[in-house]
């Protein structure tokens, strides 16, 4: 495995486990489970190195009281970060419980081996255990880097530890939290990003049951009651009597590509690499390509609870990165860090900056004029839809020269979007919703992107992973945006990716030549290639191409990225029906994760992956007008129900002994570019808008949907 920057940061053997003389084994992460199976894979990593049986491991809750600090929970570098600090701090802890035993048995540390959890001589003899150890070895020290796991080591899966609570249907996640003596609150929002409360009638708090408390600060207004629904009807009525003032005005919903396009932005060369001098015979292939903006759309709204003793301010939330939200927190309302505890409870959706972070504020503000008691917020399904943060709209010009020999140069890629970087902390705001409404608070400024070294944000995957003979990719982070965006699944790789792979199809299109060949013979690193032959092998490429094209309605499609040009790789092929409206019959899926940890939690997380590709490029889409979200209901924004899930195989390409990579969001962009190139193939016309929605479909053929070129001599 490889190193990692978490043990660095947490370099003690006790930041990471603690063994009770029970002869169990604490094992503390600050990676949180959000129903990617990482704590599963992490306890196996931990139970190989220690042998010690997985009944007798605890994962612990993330808090930030007790566990060490790994940053945010993202961008698929969990197994690969965390992964390395647990298995480095486990097989550190195994040698000196084997030290503690052989120097108490006389005999060499060399010759003990541990199973079970006991230590044993070559003969079987019990020397010492880690129950019977654990008062006289100090983890208190360095981990020490141990041997590398020596290729085909492997176990058989863990069963996953999170899901017997979900579905037996027992208590589980934050929702689900219920403390002695809580109140429900809920939070009266304005229609707008920047909005400022205009006109709230003074009398306002006396039409309100007794046993309901009205709290305003500035802008910000919610109510609290020892009943939920009596908050909920409470809530309903002051925010009829609310009125807002817009601070900006949002674009035209059609016009959103044109506005993009129009703002002010910060422009960051990705590649530019020259071109050719020599002139060359071919034609220019040009296309534009654009996706709106994308909500979470958690099917469980955000959810938290806070406690303020007038001192200690505990929180309990869903976030991805309990310090960062620790942080801001404490930034927002003063307060030292130490006086602020996050603890992590699983909430049912995440991937990605959804409002689980606004809602842990909202529950901070509130806790503080409680009188003690615990205060639990829940947004209802308008606010989930509408308040929190959007992955943004995207678009893009790409061209090329096509030379008459098939050869491809002079590749330029530009794409405009706002930034995909609005967590915690960022920009030196602590980008908490609701502080940008309360008195002396601070308004949201826009996103930010990630640089390079965290895989970028809109210029995710913008760099395309093929040979050309010239590369020039460019992003324009545009500077303003009246509603609010910030980190989705896969970042700007899902767009990136489906504009690039459209495109390489496009010029396939334009040559004659097969688009598997035609990317093939532009992919120079083999693990590429592997995965993309392993994916149209798996789906028949060729054969099956054939008979769907004969059938009039139906076509496959390819996709291929490495993720972040530098994690997992992963090619995809769909195939895809249009006879009444777009539909996914069957996804197959290859990837390349190097080591594989787990090999079922790879497939769930590839097929989660793909599901959700699969609802992004075929239903989803926020809608805004003049006052502001419409698209507040899942009529107004529909997601892929699960009748329309289709068939998915997953082919996993172990490589033993090499650096484990991330697998959570490589599918997202190969699945989106194999559904528009397996809709191209199915009725002959190129839809380069996403959603591929019927309305996008018609608009396309209306114009042609072929690809502007001009030929060079």
């Amino acid at each position: 495995m490889n190193r990692s920057p978490s043990l660095a940061a947490n370099p003690l053997i006790s930041d990471w486990l603690t063994v009770e003389e029970t002869g169990t084994v604490i094992l503390r992460v600050g990676k949180v489970e959000i129903g990617q199976g990482i704590h599963t894979a992490l306890a196996q990593i931990a139970v190989r190195e220690l042998g010690l049986p997985p009944g007798r491991l605890v994962m612990a809750p993330p808090s930030t009281a007790v566990s060490p600090d790994e940053g945010f929970t993202a961008g698929s570098l969990s197994t690969q970060v965390s992964g390395p600090a647990v298995q480095v701090a486990c097989a550190a802890a195994r040698r000196l419980f084997t030290e503690a035993a052989a120097a108490k048995a006389g005999v060499p540390a060399s010759s003990l081996t541990v199973a079970d959890g006991d230590i044993r001589t070559p003969d079987g003899e019990i020397v010492g255990s880690y129950g019977s150890l654990a008062a006289h070895v100090d983890l208190g020290v360095e981990a020490r880097e141990p041997a590398q796991v020596p290729d085909g080591d492997v176990q058989p899966d863990l069963q996953r530890i999170d899901l017997p609570d979900k579905i037996f249907g027992r208590p589980r996640f934050i929702q689900d939290l219920d403390l002695p003596g809580m109140l429900h609150a809920r939070v009266i929002r304005p229609p707008f990003l920047r909005a400022a409360l205009r006109d709230f009638p003074e009398d306002a708090p006396a039409s309100l049951p007794p046993s309901v408390q009205l709290v305003r600060d500035g802008d910000f207004l919610a109510v609290l009651s020892d009943r939920e629904e009596v908050a909920v009807a409470a809530a309903a009525r002051l925010a009829r009597l609310a009125k807002w003032e817009p601070a900006e005005d949002l674009p035209e919903e059609s016009g959103l590509t044109a506005w993009l396009r129009a703002q002010p932005s910060e422009m960051s060369v990705l590649a530019n690499e020259q071109k050719d001098p020599r002139k060359r015979d071919g034609t220019v292939v040009r296309a534009s390509y654009s996706r709106g903006l994308i909500a979470h759309a958690s099917i469980a709204t955000s959810c938290a609870l806070a406690r303020f003793d007038g001192r200690l301010l505990e929180v309990w939330s869903h976030t991805q990165g309990i310090f960062l939200l620790r942080r801001a927190i404490a930034d927002a309302l003063g307060m030292d860090e130490s006086d602020v505890v996050v603890r992590h409870v699983e909430g049912a959706g995440c991937y990605g900056h959804n409002p689980a972070d606004d809602v842990a504020f909202d529950a901070a503000l509130l806790a503080r004029r409680s009188g003690g008691r615990p205060v639990r917020v829940l947004w209802d399904r308008a606010a989930e839809l509408g308040c929190g943060p959007f992955a943004s709209a995207m678009t893009a010009d790409v061209s090329a020269l096509l030379g008459t020999d098939g050869s491809v140069s002079d590749w330029t890629y530009d794409v405009w979007s706002n930034g995909y970087m609005g967590r915690p902390g960022y920009a030196g705001n602590p980008g908490l919703l609701a502080n940008g409404y309360r008195d002396g608070g601070r308004p949201l400024p826009p996103s930010v992107d990630p640089g390079p070294e965290a895989g970028l944000g809109s210029g995710r995957n913008a760099v395309p992973p093929y040979a050309f003979g010239s590369a020039c990719v460019a992003t324009h982070r545009v500077l303003s945006m009246p509603i609010r965006t910030s980190a989705i699944r896969s970042l700007g790789a899902h767009f990136n990716v489906f504009a690039i792979e459209s495109f390489m199809d496009e010029l396939a299109d334009a040559a004659g030549a097969d688009p598997l060949d035609f990317r093939l013979a532009r992919l120079e690193d083999e693990r590429a290639r592997a995965v993309l032959s392993a994916a149209a092998d798996g789906a028949g490429w060729g054969r099956d191409r054939d008979a769907a094209a004969a059938g009039g309605d139906t076509g496959l499609g390819l996709g291929y990225a490495r993720y972040k040009n530098a994690g997992a790789y992963c090619a995809a092929v769909a195939e895809v029906e249009a006879a009444e409206s777009v539909r996914v019959r069957r996804i197959v899926v290859a990837v390349d994760v190097g080591q594989v940890v787990h090999l079922d939690g790879v497939r769930n997380q590839i097929e989660g992956g793909a599901i959700q590709a699969v609802s992004w490029s075929l239903k989803e889409q926020v809608r805004f007008g003049r006052d502001g979200i419409t698209s507040l209901d899942w009529e107004a924004y529909p997601i892929l129900r699960f009748s329309e899930i289709p068939q998915i195989d997953v082919i996993v390409i172990d490589r033993p002994g090499h650096p484990v990579l991330g697998a959570g969001e490589c599918a997202a962009g190969p699945v989106a570019g194999a559904i528009a190139n397996g809709l191209f193939a199915a009725i002959g016309v190129r839809v380069r808008t996403l959603p591929l929605t019927d309305e996008n479909v018609v608009q396309a053929i209306g114009w042609g949907g072929t690809a502007q070129s001009s030929p060079v001599t």
